[in-house]
């Protein structure tokens, strides 16, 4: 009877060890699931001389409003101004529609581009929710491989997605302007970006 009862209590304990190490490794798990599924935004890494940095990944506009991105983003989206009529129609071809942008912050079609499209997104108060904005390398890379299969030869190239079909692309500089070149792409009218043949 003693024997039983030893390994009764015996199994009772090796249980509650096995479930206190299991339980233990399931919040080291979430612990190290949930630091991984935080992406560093806005992280900065040499560029070509080491001298310079540029941003790396994925970034927001507080971001391009830091040292050394502020100089030419605050001037740049300073000095755009806005076709408010076609800014009208931007903001109701907008409803449903999310945004990926890849730029470079060494680029100056990038430098010229985002900041407008910014100032175009704050003037129809866009939910940057649905924004993604991601800087590359100049050989237009990333680490974590955001472009994979998505064909992305120039910066900035801005993808438009509905229902998460891209319905188009605007890619370095505009036929006519962003603004109306974003209506083109968004009400679905024939549009070929820079390179498309």
């Amino acid at each position: 009877m003693k024997n039983i009862l030893l390994l009764s209590t015996m199994f009772l304990v090796f249980i509650a060890c096995n479930q206190t190490n299991k339980s233990e490794k399931e919040d080291v798990i979430q612990e190290e699931e949930s630091i991984e599924s935080k992406e560093t935004l806005n992280k900065e890494v040499p560029y070509e001389d080491e001298e310079t940095v540029m941003l790396l990944g994925k970034i927001n506009k507080e971001g391009l409003q830091k040292e050394p991105y502020s100089e030419w983003f605050k001037e740049n989206y300073k000095a755009q101004v806005l076709d408010t009529l076609a800014i009208k129609k931007i903001e109701n071809l907008l409803k449903d529609v999310s945004i990926k942008v890849f730029m470079g912050t060494w680029c100056e079609d990038s430098q010229r581009e985002i900041p407008h499209l910014f100032k175009i997104l704050d003037s129809i108060d866009f939910d940057v929710s649905k924004l993604e904005v991601i800087a590359m390398t100049d050989i237009k890379e990333t680490p974590q491989n955001y472009e994979k299969d998505l064909n992305i030869e120039y910066v900035p190239t801005l993808l438009f997605y509905k229902e998460d079909k891209e319905l188009g692309r605007y890619v370095e500089l505009a036929q006519e302007t962003l603004e109306k070149d974003m209506i083109a792409i968004l009400s679905g009218e024939e549009y070929k970006h820079s390179y498309q043949e």
